[in-house]
């Protein structure tokens, strides 16, 4: 990547993860296109410590996370952010409530991303506040106070975001895709597939000025997302 790359490159460029090698649950529907091997990840983590920018993330709080993400983050540096389904605390192929005190221990972050892994935006008004009270259940295995949460499949919209203001939520993760201002309250991420390689995330954290023009109609998309 050339040093013309770099100097344009943005504030940051978040990155979501799911799940590492092989999985120890049953999996929803298509879920499986989001876990990457264990030597693509190492591949992975090769190129992302060279861009300081480069945020990761997890979602789900999958047991992988603690056996495969975190010690690789370790040997290379990095630091996450690891967003974690309160309901699946403890169950099988799940963080164990051990794993997620030992992320808060190596240096890690941990948030939210609600009760039982449900679209955010489908449910009513009770279904939301139980989500957003799923949020205590998770301070209180981490033993930190929880102030970031990560929409679920990225569904979201203006009642959505009022509800994790009121929550005290102090940046809230989408998967919208491009890059995100350093400091913003509303954070778009890139969602890792099975298929994507260290060159493809290069190519997208750092793009040419040709890019622009996509960039300003993904801006457009997700300001949709926020009024609708």
């Amino acid at each position: 990547m050339t040093d013309l790359l770099r100097r344009h490159s943005p504030d940051l460029f978040n990155l979501c993860f799911h799940g590492i090698g092989t999985p120890k649950r049953e999996l929803e529907a298509d879920e499986e296109q989001y876990w990457v091997e264990v030597d693509q990840f190492e591949e992975m983590l090769g190129l992302i410590r060279r861009y300081a920018f480069i945020h990761i993330t997890f979602d789900d709080g999958n047991a992988s996370d603690l056996t495969c993400a975190l010690p690789a983050l370790l040997r290379h540096g990095l630091t996450a952010s690891f967003f974690v389904v309160a309901g699946r605390i403890d169950t099988p192929g799940s963080l164990t409530s051990d794993g997620v005190r030992a992320l808060v221990r190596s240096g890690m972050r941990v948030g939210a991303h609600g009760l039982a892994h449900r679209p955010w935006r489908s449910l009513d008004d009770n279904g939301l506040e139980a989500e957003m009270h799923a949020t205590r259940t998770i301070a209180d295995v981490a033993g930190v106070p929880i102030r970031e949460a990560a929409c679920p499949f990225g569904s979201y919209d203006r009642r959505v975001l009022r509800a994790l203001r009121h929550h005290g939520f102090r940046l809230v993760y989408t998967v919208d895709g491009g890059h995100a201002k350093r400091g913003a309250w509303l954070q778009p991420r890139y969602t890792i597939r099975r298929d994507d390689t260290p060159t493809d995330i290069e190519r997208l954290a750092c793009p040419p000025r040709s890019a622009a023009f996509t960039s300003t109609v993904r801006v457009g998309k997700t300001l949709i997302k926020r009024l609708r």
